[in-house]
């Protein structure tokens, strides 16, 4: 209890915030008398916010947590300014050169530089032994800058240092143990413990230690090792410290040195119970913290390295010492041992699971692994292993640890994939490498059905898709006639009264006619008098003879040979026989040619079949399969076959459908318009067609290409079927292009009119104009609206960045603020600037073009006589005539309309209509919004920029009042448990291990006993 009555420095001092609520004396304390004498403050008290504010500082400089900061502030004035003055007292009785870091660091370099061969005489061993007890108090005591200044200057390397070069008499001294203190002290202050826990090899040093035969040096290490164990993320550190120690010391076990110090009962460890008591806390801790806290597993584990190495016999014979904490924490291991023991036995349904005997162990994993399908891999394992080498050599042992090892990682691992002890294998996640090793005739039954319900899912969508787009044509067909009915009974009525109108006027206009025919009927009978001309009768002419063209004499056919099979075709362009005279042609004889051909030779390269080059050795195989394989004819262009293959094999139907398709004019929508698009380059030509005609008799022999093309060419007017259709479904898109530019334009043109907004902003600026225009260009009535995006051109005279567009939005905004959200009653303007007349007309051209060529089709195909049941193009497009024409009068009249209202928009601005297009003047307006906004942002940026440097001078200033105050405030930093000698007081008292006790003990208590377990060891009770 030596350490303990040294006091905790200033939480001792100031004891009445935490423990009790009466008011102690403040006394000081003196280094060379043992008495206290009581303080009394010399100076006069400050006013309350000035005590405040030096008593903030004070706090802030022991790094108390929140608990006792807020005990601190909740005392008295008085207390406050008596706390206040002794601490100043005694910081001005340890202004001395040994009361700063920098001393101690450079005694430690010293005292770790030195090397000699003689041991230390007793003064020099003393007073080293002081320095470091006095760096071990000041770490304690010192305010908090003191440890800051320590931690900075790397004091801790230096006693880590000083740790890793003692000597053996060093080691064995007062000197080690003081140098732990010194570290034990440091981690007693929030910043200090976690300089040291952040440091990278301070664990492993601290560690070392434990080689020393100093009993309480031992002790220090395991408190401050078990109390790192309780720390967040300190316990992986111990563990790794244990695994370096292990090789420091050259041990078989990284806990072997602890469990034989634990089990020595000669000499000065007979009757030791303070070390005992610091190794089983230890124990306790590495075995309930971390990992340990909820992972039986894990616990499993780390006992049974202490099992291995006969720790139980030891256990009990360390209860003959009969000390209270001592069983306490015997008490704790074996409770703990016992609980987990049990839950694994009920794991596989037995009363005790003995770990020493391997065939129990095996019977038990066997028995529950049986007829699973985990039970050929265990099979394999114990294959594997009867392979594993056994012959005596030094590197046999090592192949059953990285077993060993391996099986641990794959049981400790969480499933974050974080190993909470060693892991011999890196990168190794145990949940990803499960979820690859599925079974593989699992992976193919799921394969084959992911494939089978794609495909299906694949055939459904597409018939879903099918169906969609039909109901989608018909629904929208619907659409369009519902609307063209309305339109066309609006259209009726007004016929109607105009009819009737009309009527009216042609009654009496009739009645009126009435009247001057019986005036004419009158002169022309006096004037009818006899003698005049004879009348000829048409049916004495008789027509004159035409005389007789003689026909050219026809050239005789020419005796050409016939070749045996199908040739190749040359697409030339064959003369007619009447343009031949006096041609070098008649001079010319072809038939000598072909006396002198090699005709076998020619017809076998040109020949129409398709046969693929073999090589002389492949010859004799290939000639057999040649045979059996099936002809193919292809008398078209090879490069204009392969596209038309391409196209085929992406429409995905036969030759009947796609002329189905086209005869029903694609009612179940199988023909996309990008389809129909393709389809047109791929019209049969009439020379193809005399080909193909050619070849008809041979068409299984034909190529896909050939078939194809032959299948369409039997479709009366295909290429105008094709085009029908194709405008047909293509006539909504475009109509549905055009009339949103038609819109805009004749919004845009009646809000450029109409607009209030706009016509007072024209008015500022024509007043900007006049006054800074003179002579001839000032004294202006109006001006063309081009020079709206001139504006911007004129800058300002104090500041460039400034023009007269920024300066106009400003005026606009203060005086006129509805006319600087003119731009809302012109919504349609930027629109109505990307319309170009010229192509608009262009659009219409082609829709009207294009409705006369399906009315002419239309025509052609009604006057056919026979038409097939399955042909609907007469009533499909009778009916697509009579909607499209009606739109298409809708969009000319809104065309004719737009063009009336953009002239009047004109003239309203004063504006030539032969030389301004739609987008040129609605193009003006839109590059003046742009602008417009651009300049508007600029404005606000400016605005805000202002007031930003305005907050920012006022911040700074603000700032600089608060930034000495802040710069005294430290921040606390909260770690788990508070002090670390709290921590390790509850760890030597067994304290911090009641909470794991109270859970065990409601499991046992909500638990009902199945079974007496035989291998429950008793245990005496806590707390007793």
């Amino acid at each position: 209890m030596e350490k303990q009555s040294q006091g905790r420095g200033l939480s001792s001092l100031f004891s009445c915030c935490f423990k009790r609520s009466d008011e102690p004396e403040i006394i000081y304390c003196h280094d060379s008398i043992n008495t206290m004498a009581v303080l009394e403050p010399t100076m006069p008290m400050p006013p309350p916010q000035e005590l405040d504010y030096m008593f903030t500082g004070l706090v802030d400089e022991l790094d108390l947590t929140e608990e006792h900061r807020n005990a601190m502030f909740a005392l008295p004035t008085e207390k406050k300014w008596h706390i206040y003055c002794s601490k100043k007292m005694e910081t001005e009785g340890n202004k001395g050169a040994n009361s700063w870091p920098e001393f101690y660091i450079d005694q430690l370099r010293c005292m770790a530089a030195r090397k000699t061969l003689l041991p230390l005489v007793d003064e020099e061993e003393q007073e080293r032994h002081k320095i470091i007890d006095s760096l071990k108090t000041a770490l304690r005591t010192q305010p908090m800058r003191f440890v800051t200044r320590f931690t900075d200057l790397d004091g801790l390397s230096c006693i880590l240092n000083f740790l890793k070069s003692m000597d053996y008499e060093t080691t064995e001294s007062q000197i080690h143990t003081s140098l732990i203190g010194c570290i034990k002290a440091l981690m007693n202050n929030s910043q200090g413990r976690a300089h040291v826990l952040g440091h990278c090899e301070s664990i492993n040093i601290i560690t070392q230690s434990l080689a020393s035969e100093n009993i309480k040096t031992k002790v220090a290490v395991l408190e401050i090792l078990g109390a790192v164990c309780l720390v967040s993320g300190g316990h992986k550190k111990v563990l790794e410290a244990m695994l370096h120690y292990q090789k420091f010391a050259s041990e078989r076990t990284r806990f072997q040195t602890l469990v034989t110090d634990l089990s020595r009962s000669t000499g000065r460890y007979r009757d030791e119970v303070n070390l005992k008591t610091a190794i089983m806390s230890f124990i306790n801790a590495v075995l309930s913290q971390g990992a340990g806290e909820s992972s039986l597993e894990f616990r499993i584990h780390l006992r049974y390295e202490f099992l291995m190495l006969g720790i139980q016999p030891v256990i009990d014979k360390l209860r003959s010492h009969e000390n209270a904490t001592l069983d306490r924490h015997l008490d704790f291991f074996e409770i703990l041992r016992n609980e987990d023991e049990l839950v694994m036995s009920k794991r596989f349904g037995v009363v005790h699971v003995e770990t020493k005997s391997a065939s129990q162990m095996f019977e038990l994993i066997k028995k529950a692994l049986n007829h699973t399908e985990a039970y050929p891999h265990l099979l394999s394992i114990l294959q594997h292993c009867l392979m594993m080498p056994y012959k005596q050599s030094n590197t046999i042992p090592q192949y059953w640890v990285l077993l060993d090892r391996i099986v641990q990682q794959l049981v400790l691992q969480t499933s974050k994939g974080e190993d909470p002890d060693v892991a011999p294998l890196e990168d190794f996640n145990v949940k990803n490498i499960l979820h690859m090793l599925v079974k593989e005739n699992e992976v193919k039954q799921w394969k084959e059905q992911a494939d089978k319900m794609k495909k299906d899912y694949n055939n459904l969508q597409q018939r879903f898709e099918k169906k969609e787009r039909e109901c989608e044509s018909k629904n929208k067909e619907k659409e369009d006639i519902m609307e063209m009915v309305n339109k066309m009974k609006d259209k009726l009525e007004r016929e109607t009264n105009d009819h009737k109108q009309a009527k009216l006027q042609v009654a009496q206009l009739s009645a009126q006619l009435q009247k001057l025919s019986s005036v004419c009927s009158i002169h022309l009978s006096i004037s009818n008098v006899p003698g005049g001309p004879p009348v000829i009768s048409a049916g004495s002419l008789s027509p004159s003879p035409v005389p007789s063209i003689p026909c050219p004499p026809l050239a005789p056919k020419k005796n050409i040979p016939e070749p045996s099979s199908p040739m190749k075709s040359f697409n030339w362009s064959k003369l007619p026989e009447s343009k031949l005279e006096g041609t070098i042609w008649k001079e010319i004889d072809d038939l000598k040619v072909f006396k002198v051909l090699d005709l076998e030779e020619f017809q076998r390269t040109f020949s129409a079949y398709q046969k693929p080059q073999v090589t002389q050795t492949e010859c004799a195989e290939d000639e057999q399969t040649y045979a059996k394989k099936v002809k193919e004819l292809s008398v078209i262009d090879g490069r204009r076959a392969q596209n038309c293959n391409i196209l085929l094999s992406r429409l995905k139907l036969t030759n009947e459908e796609i002329r189905h398709a086209i005869l029903t004019m694609d009612e179940q929508e199988d023909l996309s318009k990008d389809m129909l698009e393709q389809l047109l380059k791929f019209v049969p030509a009439k020379t193809d067609i005399e080909l193909l005609e050619e070849h008809k008799h041979e068409l299984d022999r034909m190529a896909k290409a050939d078939h194809f093309l032959y299948d369409m060419s039997r479709i009366n007017h295909y290429q105008q079927r094709l085009q029908a259709l194709y405008f047909k479904k293509k006539f909504a898109e475009r109509v549905a292009e055009v009339k949103p530019k038609i819109k805009a334009l004749c919004l845009a043109s009646r809000e450029v009119v109409q607009s209030g907004s706009l016509r007072q902003l024209l008015e500022v600026v024509l007043a900007f104009g006049n006054y800074l225009n003179k002579g001839q260009r000032g004294n202006a009535y109006g001006f063309k609206v081009s020079g709206l995006n001139k504006i911007a051109d004129t800058k300002s005279s104090t500041d460039k960045n400034v023009t007269l567009l920024h300066y106009m939005i400003t005026v606009l905004e203060q005086k006129y603020p509805k006319v600087a959200a003119f731009s809302a009653e012109l919504q349609n303007v930027p629109e109505a600037a990307k319309v170009n007349m010229t192509e608009l007309e262009k659009d219409i051209g082609n829709l009207r073009s294009g409705l006369k060529s399906v009315e002419a089709e239309l025509q052609y195909q009604q006057v056919q006589s026979s038409q097939a049941s399955v042909d609907k193009f007469v009533p499909v497009i009778s009916q697509f005539i009579t909607m499209a024409s009606f739109s298409f009068s809708e969009v000319e009249e809104s065309l004719t309309e737009a063009k009336e209202l953009f002239g009047k928009a004109l003239r309203h601005f004063g504006e030539d209509s032969s030389k301004l297009q739609p987008d040129e003047f609605f193009g003006i307006f839109d590059t003046f919004f742009t602008a417009f906004s651009e300049a508007k942002q600029d404005n606000e940026n400016m605005a805000r920029h202002k007031a930003e440097e305005e907050r920012r001078a006022v911040k700074e200033a603000q700032l600089k009042r608060d930034r000495e105050q802040k710069a005294r405030m430290s921040k606390a930093n909260e770690e788990e448990g508070g002090e670390f000698d709290d921590l390790v007081s509850a760890l030597r008292s067994g304290e911090v291990f009641d909470k794991n006790l109270s859970k065990i003990n409601r499991k046992k208590q909500g638990r009902p006993k199945l079974f007496n377990s035989s291998r429950e060891r008793p245990v005496t009770k806590l707390n007793q």
